[in-house]
C-alpha cells in the first residue's frame, strides 16, 4: 500500500506554494507532518490528517530564525511571547552581547538580573542559571518557541573575576576558558561579546577575547561582536570593525557582526560600511552578518553611564549616582560624551519603566524641561527612582527621505549571501521598539516590495537557512522530508508588518499560520498557547 492509503498525518498544508529555504524558485506542493518533523511533500489531496490546513494562496516556508533577540527574561515571564511567534519566528538566539544569565551562581545571577532589569525584566529569582545545560532546560519544552543559546562573555567575566573592572589573566582566565568550553559541550551554538558600553564585558580587552575565541574556534563555533565603542583603549586599533577582524585572524574563529547597517548617520555609505571587511574576508576570513530593518535601535539607559560608574555592579553605581562627587564626575561625561544632538541625550525616549510607567514613551528632553533640570540629571535620577530599572528607545530621522536611504541600504546588505535577519527583540514595557513585534514581516513585506532588490526565496533564505547553517542548527532552516516542521504560511502580497515607533505593541498582517516542532503555535493569526519550543541545537 502506498504512504497516501495506510498513514494518517498529524498535520497536513495543502494548496501553498512551498519556499523551501534554498533560496530556489517556489513551487507548488502540499506538505504533511508526522509527529514533529515533516513526512512528506507533494500531492497529498488523497491523505488524511488530524487537521488540514488551506493555505491556498499563500507561501509557506521555513520558520523564521532570529539571531539576536534579547527574550530570555521576556520568555520566562510570559513563555507564549506573542510578539515573536505572530512574527514567524520559530527560533530565537539568546544570550546576545555578551549578557545573559548563564552561567552563574545563584548570587551573581541575582546582581546580573538586576543590572540587566532594564533590558530583560524580571524573571524569578529562585531559578537555575548555574550552568548553560541548566538555562537551557528553563526553556525545553516550555515557552512557545525554540531556543538557541551563545556564551555570553560579560556572564562569563562575571564569574571569574566579578563585576569590576579587572585584567582577565592568569587562573581567572584558565577559569573563563573552561566555561566557554563547558557552555559550548552542553549546547551553546557560540559565544558573544557587547563591548560597546555592555558591563562587565567591555572592560576585557583584545587579548582576552582572543584566548576565549580561541576556545570557540577548537569546536568549530562562532563568536559573535558589537563592534567595541567602549573603552576603545584596550581594544587593537582602538575597537571597532578592526578589533573584530584582529580577533579573528588571530584565533581563526568564525566572525559574526550584529546588527551591522547603515545609520542616518552613514546612509548610503555601504562600501565603507564593509570594505575593510571585504578585504578580511578576501583574506579568508570566515565573516557573516545580520540586520534589523530599522534606521534606530534601543537599550537600557544603564549603558549610557561611564566606565568608571559601572565598577561593582548595581549596588555601588546606586551609591555613586548618590555621592555628591561621583554624581557630578558622571554628569559631566554623559553632557560631555553624548553633546551631539543625533545620538545624544535629546534622542533618548523611556520604553520601559515599571516604577513610573507615566514616563513611557517621554524623551529625557521632555522629562528635563517638566521638572527643570538638566538631562543628564534627570537621567540619574530616573535611575534611581527606577532602581535602575529602565529602558529606552532612540526615535526614527525626522528625514523621511534619510529614513527611506536606510531602509535601501539595508536591503541591499540583505542581498548579500552573508547576511540573515535579526529583530533585536527588546519587548519589555509599553513604548518597545517596533521591531519587537514587526522586524521579519518588515523586510517579508514592506521592504521587499518597495525595493526590488530581493525575490522572495531569497529573502526567506537570508531568514532560514543562512542561519541555520551558519551556527549549526540541525535539521532546521529548509523544507525537506526529515527536517523539524517549523513552518510558517504567509500571504506574500499582502504580509505588513503594523508596529510603529508611537505604537508598536501592535502585530502583523498575513501571517496566519506557524508550526513549531509540528505543533501549531499560531492558528488563524490567534496563538495557541502551545509551547512546542525546544532548546536547540
Amino acid at each position: 500500500m502506498s504512504f497516501q492509503e495506510n498513514v494518517m498525518l498529524d498535520v497536513a498544508i495543502v494548496g501553498g506554494t512551498i519556499v523551501d529555504g534554498t533560496g530556489e524558485p517556489s513551487y507548488p506542493a502540499d506538505i504533511g507532518i508526522s509527529g514533529d518533523k515533516i513526512e512528506i511533500i507533494g500531492d497529498l489531496s488523497n491523505v488524511k490528517a488530524r487537521r488540514i490546513i488551506d493555505a491556498t494562496g499563500m507561501s509557506v516556508s521555513p520558520g523564521f530564525i532570529d539571531t539576536h533577540t534579547h527574550s530570555e527574561g521576556a520568555l520566562l515571564e510570559d513563555p507564549q511571547h506573542a510578539n515573536a511567534i505572530r512574527q514567524g519566528i520559530t527560533t530565537l538566539f539568546l544570550g546576545i552581547d555578551g549578557m545573559s544569565y548563564a552561567p552563574l551562581s545563584a548570587k551573581n545571577y541575582l546582581m546580573y538580573r538586576h543590572w540587566l532589569s532594564g533590558l530583560l525584566g524580571n524573571p524569578p529569582k529562585d531559578i537555575d542559571m548555574s550552568t548553560v545545560e541548566a538555562f537551557r532546560s528553563n526553556y525545553h519544552k516550555k515557552v512557545s518557541v525554540n531556543t538557541a543559546y551563545l556564551v555570553p562573555h560579560g556572564t562569563v567575566r562575571l564569574e571569574t573575576v566579578g563585576f569590576r573592572d579587572v585584567p582577565l589573566v592568569g587562573d581567572d582566565l584558565l577559569s573563563a576558558e573552561r566555561l566557554v568550553k563547558e557552555g559550548i559541550e552542553q549546547g551553546a551554538v557560540g559565544f558573544s561579546t557587547g563591548s560597546n558600553y555592555y558591563y562587565p564585558g567591555a572592560w576585557g580587552d583584545t587579548d582576552e577575547l582572543i584566548s576565549l575565541c580561541r576556545i570557540v574556534q577548537q569546536a568549530g563555533f562562532v563568536y559573535m561582536c558589537e563592534p567595541r565603542r567602549a573603552n576603545p583603549e584596550r581594544a587593537f586599533g582602538n575597537g571597532g570593525v578592526k578589533e573584530g577582524i584582529e580577533i579573528a585572524r588571530r584565533s581563526g574563529v568564525k566572525l559574526h557582526f550584529a546588527h551591522y547597517r547603515t545609520s542616518p548617520e552613514t546612509a548610503g555609505q555601504i562600501d565603507d560600511l564593509v570594505g575593510e571587511i571585504d578585504d578580511a574576508k578576501a583574506e579568508g576570513l570566515d565573516v557573516t552578518f545580520d540586520i534589523y530593518p530599522y534606521p534606530t535601535g534601543s537599550s537600557i539607559i544603564i549603558r549610557l553611564l561611564p566606565s568608571f560608574a559601572q565598577d561593582g555592579g548595581p549596588d555601588s553605581i546606586l551609591r555613586r549616582l548618590k555621592d555628591p562627587s561621583d554624581r557630578s564626575r558622571i554628569i559631566n561625561y554623559l553632557e560631555n560624551e553624548y553633546k551631539s544632538q543625533d545620538r545624544g541625550l535629546a534622542a533618548t525616549v523611556i520604553s520601559y519603566c515599571p516604577a513610573n510607567p507615566d514616563l513611557e514613551g517621554m524623551s529625557l528632553y521632555d522629562i528635563a524641561e517638566t521638572r527643570n533640570i538638566s538631562m543628564a540629571t534627570a537621567l540619574l535620577d530616573i535611575l534611581l527612582e527606577t532602581n535602575l530599572e529602565v529602558g529606552y528607545v532612540i526615535p526614527p530621522p525626522a528625514s523621511v527621505g534619510l529614513w527611506r536611504q536606510v531602509s535601501e541600504d539595508i536591503m541591499n546588505l540583505l542581498s548579500r549571501e552573508d547576511y540573515m535577519v535579526c529583530s533585536d527583540i527588546t519587548p519589555a514595557g509599553t513604548m518597545p521598539h517596533p521591531r519587537s513585534y514587526g522586524a521579519f514581516p518588515r523586510i517579508l513585506g514592506r521592504l521587499r516590495r518597495q525595493f526590488d532588490v530581493m525575490t522572495l526565496p531569497q529573502v526567506i533564505q537570508r531568514m532560514t537557512d543562512n542561519p541555520a547553517r551558519r551556527f549549526g542548527l540541525k535539521n532546521r532552516g529548509r523544507i525537506e522530508s526529515g527536517y523539524y516542521a517549523d513552518l510558517v504560511v504567509f500571504d506574500a502580497e499582502h504580509v505588513i508588518d503594523t508596529a510603529t515607533y508611537d505604537d508598536p505593541r501592535q502585530y502583523p498582517i498575513g501571517i496566519p499560520y506557524v508550526l513549531v516542532n509540528g505543533k501549531i503555535a499560531v492558528d488563524d493569526e490567534l496563538c495557541t498557547g502551545v509551547f512546542a519550543g525546544w532548546a536547540v541545537p
